[in-house]
């Protein structure tokens, strides 16, 4: 049985790039990936999408997906 992952359960954040000039959204457990935009909320969208193909892709390749990290709040 393969196990549903929920990718609204990772975390991402968005930020500003000087380098880049753009805003780039990121993912804590695919360090790899990254998504550049000039509108936050775009780049956002991008780093989630991406997230989402990669996921599919481990899954068809039979590759260990990570788990989400979340955030533990006390």
């Amino acid at each position: 049985m393969v196990k549903t992952i929920n990718t609204d359960h990772y975390t991402y954040s968005v930020a500003w790039s000087e380098i880049d000039g753009e805003y780039v959204g990121l993912c804590k457990e695919f360090p790899t990936l990254s998504w550049l935009d000039k509108n936050p909320d775009k780049a956002f969208k991008g780093i989630r999408n991406i997230v989402a193909e990669a996921i599919e892709d481990m899954r068809n390749e039979n590759f260990p997906i990570p788990e989400p990290q979340g955030v533990n709040i006390k």
